[in-house]
Protein backbone atom coordinates (compact mmCIF):
# COMPACT_ATOMS: atom_id res chain seq x y z
CA UNK A 1 0.00 0.00 0.00
CA UNK A 2 1.55 3.69 -1.30
CA UNK A 3 1.20 6.09 1.15
CA UNK A 4 -1.27 8.09 -1.26
CA UNK A 5 -4.10 10.11 0.79
CA UNK A 6 -5.70 12.65 -1.60
CA UNK A 7 -5.61 13.09 -5.09
CA UNK A 8 -6.75 16.53 -6.65
CA UNK A 9 -10.38 16.62 -7.55
CA UNK A 10 -12.53 19.38 -9.28
CA UNK A 11 -14.13 20.60 -6.18
CA UNK A 12 -11.39 19.87 -3.63
CA UNK A 13 -9.45 16.62 -2.71
CA UNK A 14 -10.65 13.49 -2.92
CA UNK A 15 -9.81 10.91 -0.28
CA UNK A 16 -7.71 7.76 -2.30
CA UNK A 17 -5.89 4.49 -1.91
CA UNK A 18 -2.99 3.25 -3.76
CA UNK A 19 -2.06 -0.33 -4.19
CA UNK A 20 1.42 -1.20 -5.68
CA UNK A 21 2.17 -4.49 -7.41
CA UNK A 22 5.66 -5.90 -6.91
CA UNK A 23 8.05 -4.15 -9.52
CA UNK A 24 7.19 -2.20 -12.37
CA UNK A 25 3.56 -2.15 -12.68
CA UNK A 26 2.18 -3.18 -16.39
CA UNK A 27 -0.96 -1.06 -15.98
CA UNK A 28 -2.65 1.29 -13.80
CA UNK A 29 -6.40 0.86 -12.66
CA UNK A 30 -8.41 3.39 -11.40
CA UNK A 31 -11.55 2.19 -9.50
CA UNK A 32 -14.99 3.72 -8.79
CA UNK A 33 -17.06 2.79 -5.61
CA UNK A 34 -20.48 1.72 -5.40
CA UNK A 35 -23.36 4.68 -4.48
CA UNK A 36 -22.19 6.65 -2.03
CA UNK A 37 -25.65 6.93 -0.68
CA UNK A 38 -25.95 3.25 -0.31
CA UNK A 39 -22.61 2.87 1.83
CA UNK A 40 -20.15 2.73 -0.83
CA UNK A 41 -16.54 3.96 -0.50
CA UNK A 42 -13.47 3.23 -1.18
CA UNK A 43 -13.41 0.29 1.69
CA UNK A 44 -16.41 -1.57 0.12
CA UNK A 45 -15.17 -5.13 0.37
CA UNK A 46 -15.65 -6.36 -3.20
CA UNK A 47 -13.51 -2.79 -4.02
CA UNK A 48 -10.82 -3.68 -1.44
CA UNK A 49 -10.27 -6.94 -2.96
CA UNK A 50 -10.81 -5.87 -6.49
CA UNK A 51 -7.73 -3.82 -6.00
CA UNK A 52 -5.34 -6.06 -4.18
CA UNK A 53 -5.96 -8.96 -7.49
CA UNK A 54 -4.98 -6.20 -9.57
CA UNK A 55 -2.10 -5.46 -7.70
CA UNK A 56 -0.99 -9.02 -7.29
CA UNK A 57 -1.02 -9.33 -11.25
CA UNK A 58 1.26 -6.46 -11.65
CA UNK A 59 -1.00 -3.59 -11.74
CA UNK A 60 -1.37 -0.30 -9.53
CA UNK A 61 -4.76 0.23 -7.90
CA UNK A 62 -6.08 3.59 -7.73
CA UNK A 63 -9.64 3.72 -5.85
CA UNK A 64 -10.81 7.03 -4.34
CA UNK A 65 -13.80 8.29 -2.60
CA UNK A 66 -16.10 10.22 -4.94
CA UNK A 67 -17.29 13.90 -3.81
CA UNK A 68 -19.49 13.79 -0.50
CA UNK A 69 -17.85 10.34 0.75
CA UNK A 70 -15.64 9.64 3.11
CA UNK A 71 -13.58 12.60 3.75
CA UNK A 72 -13.79 13.69 -0.17
CA UNK A 73 -14.79 17.06 -0.52
CA UNK A 74 -18.31 18.31 -2.29
CA UNK A 75 -21.50 16.56 -2.08
CA UNK A 76 -22.88 13.55 -4.48
CA UNK A 77 -23.93 14.79 -7.35
CA UNK A 78 -26.25 11.88 -9.04
CA UNK A 79 -23.44 10.95 -11.14
CA UNK A 80 -22.63 14.17 -12.95
CA UNK A 81 -20.12 15.49 -10.78
CA UNK A 82 -18.55 11.86 -10.00
CA UNK A 83 -17.94 11.18 -13.39
CA UNK A 84 -16.19 14.64 -13.65
CA UNK A 85 -14.04 13.18 -10.32
CA UNK A 86 -13.31 9.95 -12.11
CA UNK A 87 -12.08 12.09 -14.76
CA UNK A 88 -9.82 13.95 -12.32
CA UNK A 89 -8.68 10.22 -10.84
CA UNK A 90 -7.48 9.13 -14.55
CA UNK A 91 -5.64 12.16 -14.87
CA UNK A 92 -3.82 11.35 -11.56
CA UNK A 93 -3.14 7.50 -12.61
CA UNK A 94 -1.51 8.94 -16.30
CA UNK A 95 0.54 11.34 -14.19
CA UNK A 96 1.73 9.06 -11.83
CA UNK A 97 2.28 6.49 -14.44
CA UNK A 98 3.23 8.27 -17.60
CA UNK A 99 3.17 5.61 -20.90
CA UNK A 100 1.58 2.92 -19.08
CA UNK A 101 -2.10 1.20 -20.31
CA UNK A 102 -4.88 2.53 -18.08
CA UNK A 103 -7.34 0.70 -17.58
CA UNK A 104 -11.38 1.93 -16.25
CA UNK A 105 -13.18 -0.47 -13.64
CA UNK A 106 -15.93 -0.26 -11.22
CA UNK A 107 -18.58 -1.60 -9.04
CA UNK A 108 -22.36 -1.30 -9.51
CA UNK A 109 -22.64 2.55 -9.39
CA UNK A 110 -19.14 2.59 -9.92
CA UNK A 111 -18.86 0.48 -13.18
CA UNK A 112 -21.64 2.99 -14.79
CA UNK A 113 -19.08 5.93 -13.79
CA UNK A 114 -15.84 3.93 -15.27
CA UNK A 115 -17.18 2.57 -18.41
CA UNK A 116 -19.24 5.97 -19.32
CA UNK A 117 -15.90 7.93 -18.72
CA UNK A 118 -13.56 5.00 -19.64
CA UNK A 119 -15.09 4.07 -23.42
CA UNK A 120 -14.91 7.62 -24.37
CA UNK A 121 -11.74 8.02 -23.03
CA UNK A 122 -8.99 7.17 -25.62
CA UNK A 123 -6.15 6.87 -22.68
CA UNK A 124 -8.53 3.67 -21.55
CA UNK A 125 -7.18 0.57 -22.85
CA UNK A 126 -9.39 -1.94 -20.77
CA UNK A 127 -12.92 -1.86 -18.85
CA UNK A 128 -13.92 -3.68 -15.91
CA UNK A 129 -17.83 -3.72 -14.13
CA UNK A 130 -17.97 -5.36 -11.35
CA UNK A 131 -22.21 -5.26 -10.51
CA UNK A 132 -22.92 -3.13 -13.05
CA UNK A 133 -26.41 -1.66 -11.95
CA UNK A 134 -27.79 -2.40 -15.42
CA UNK A 135 -31.45 -2.27 -14.10
CA UNK A 136 -30.62 1.46 -13.05
CA UNK A 137 -27.90 3.02 -15.25
CA UNK A 138 -28.04 3.37 -19.13
CA UNK A 139 -24.63 1.14 -20.22
CA UNK A 140 -24.47 2.34 -23.65
CA UNK A 141 -20.94 3.05 -23.70
CA UNK A 142 -20.44 -0.21 -23.57
CA UNK A 143 -22.59 -1.76 -26.26
CA UNK A 144 -20.61 0.38 -28.53
CA UNK A 145 -16.90 0.68 -27.05
CA UNK A 146 -14.41 -1.91 -29.04
CA UNK A 147 -12.00 -1.73 -26.12
CA UNK A 148 -11.46 -5.12 -24.39
CA UNK A 149 -14.42 -5.72 -21.53
CA UNK A 150 -14.76 -7.76 -18.77
CA UNK A 151 -17.92 -8.27 -16.55
CA UNK A 152 -17.70 -9.73 -13.22
CA UNK A 153 -21.94 -10.24 -11.79
CA UNK A 154 -23.29 -12.24 -9.51
CA UNK A 155 -25.72 -14.99 -10.06
CA UNK A 156 -28.70 -14.00 -7.58
CA UNK A 157 -27.68 -10.28 -7.83
CA UNK A 158 -31.17 -8.67 -6.19
CA UNK A 159 -30.11 -5.09 -7.33
CA UNK A 160 -29.32 -5.63 -11.18
CA UNK A 161 -30.67 -9.20 -12.56
CA UNK A 162 -28.26 -11.51 -14.40
CA UNK A 163 -30.77 -11.70 -17.34
CA UNK A 164 -30.49 -8.12 -17.99
CA UNK A 165 -26.89 -8.37 -17.62
CA UNK A 166 -26.46 -10.88 -20.31
CA UNK A 167 -28.72 -9.06 -22.57
CA UNK A 168 -26.37 -6.32 -22.51
CA UNK A 169 -23.49 -8.55 -22.53
CA UNK A 170 -25.15 -10.34 -25.64
CA UNK A 171 -25.12 -6.35 -27.36
CA UNK A 172 -21.52 -5.82 -26.48
CA UNK A 173 -18.47 -5.77 -28.96
CA UNK A 174 -15.37 -8.86 -28.28
CA UNK A 175 -13.25 -9.03 -27.03
CA UNK A 176 -15.32 -9.25 -24.11
CA UNK A 177 -15.83 -11.87 -21.12
CA UNK A 178 -18.19 -12.42 -18.06
CA UNK A 179 -17.45 -14.21 -15.31
CA UNK A 180 -20.69 -15.13 -12.98
CA UNK A 181 -19.69 -15.87 -9.51
CA UNK A 182 -22.86 -18.82 -8.35
CA UNK A 183 -25.24 -17.71 -5.31
CA UNK A 184 -23.63 -14.02 -4.98
CA UNK A 185 -25.84 -11.10 -4.40
CA UNK A 186 -24.89 -7.60 -5.22
CA UNK A 187 -22.21 -6.65 -2.70
CA UNK A 188 -20.96 -10.30 -2.75
CA UNK A 189 -21.70 -10.77 0.69
CA UNK A 190 -19.63 -13.91 1.85
CA UNK A 191 -17.61 -13.79 -1.31
CA UNK A 192 -16.04 -10.93 -2.14
CA UNK A 193 -12.70 -12.76 -2.42
CA UNK A 194 -13.84 -14.49 -5.33
CA UNK A 195 -13.80 -11.07 -6.74
CA UNK A 196 -10.05 -10.77 -6.48
CA UNK A 197 -9.94 -14.33 -8.28
CA UNK A 198 -11.90 -13.61 -11.00
CA UNK A 199 -9.80 -10.27 -11.52
CA UNK A 200 -6.99 -12.84 -11.29
CA UNK A 201 -8.63 -15.43 -13.54
CA UNK A 202 -9.56 -13.14 -15.77
CA UNK A 203 -6.34 -10.51 -16.57
CA UNK A 204 -3.60 -11.96 -15.34
CA UNK A 205 -2.91 -12.75 -18.80
CA UNK A 206 -5.24 -11.48 -20.91
CA UNK A 207 -3.34 -9.78 -23.60
CA UNK A 208 -2.31 -13.34 -24.49
CA UNK A 209 -6.06 -14.20 -24.65
CA UNK A 210 -7.45 -11.28 -26.27
CA UNK A 211 -4.39 -11.80 -29.11
CA UNK A 212 -5.67 -15.59 -29.43
CA UNK A 213 -9.07 -15.05 -29.50
CA UNK A 214 -8.81 -12.54 -32.59
CA UNK A 215 -7.99 -15.68 -34.02
CA UNK A 216 -10.73 -17.97 -32.30
CA UNK A 217 -13.66 -15.49 -31.12
CA UNK A 218 -15.04 -18.47 -28.92
CA UNK A 219 -12.11 -18.32 -26.84
CA UNK A 220 -13.76 -14.97 -25.85
CA UNK A 221 -16.27 -16.72 -23.53
CA UNK A 222 -19.18 -16.47 -21.25
CA UNK A 223 -18.05 -18.01 -17.80
CA UNK A 224 -20.17 -19.93 -14.87
CA UNK A 225 -18.01 -19.73 -12.05
CA UNK A 226 -19.37 -22.60 -10.21
CA UNK A 227 -16.65 -24.74 -9.37
CA UNK A 228 -15.23 -21.35 -7.67
CA UNK A 229 -17.59 -21.29 -5.04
Amino acid sequence: MDTLRDIPGPVGALEARLDLPDGSPRAVAVIAHPHPQYGGTLQTRAVYEAARALSRIGVAALRFNSRGAGVSRGAFDDGRGEQDDYRAALDYAAARFPGLPIWAAGMSFGAWVATAVGAADPRVTLLLAIAPAVDHYDYGGLRISTKPTFVIHGEADEVASIRQVRRLYGDMIEPKELIVIAGADHVFDGQASLVGEAIEDLLGDFEERVHEGAKDPKHVRDNSWNEKC
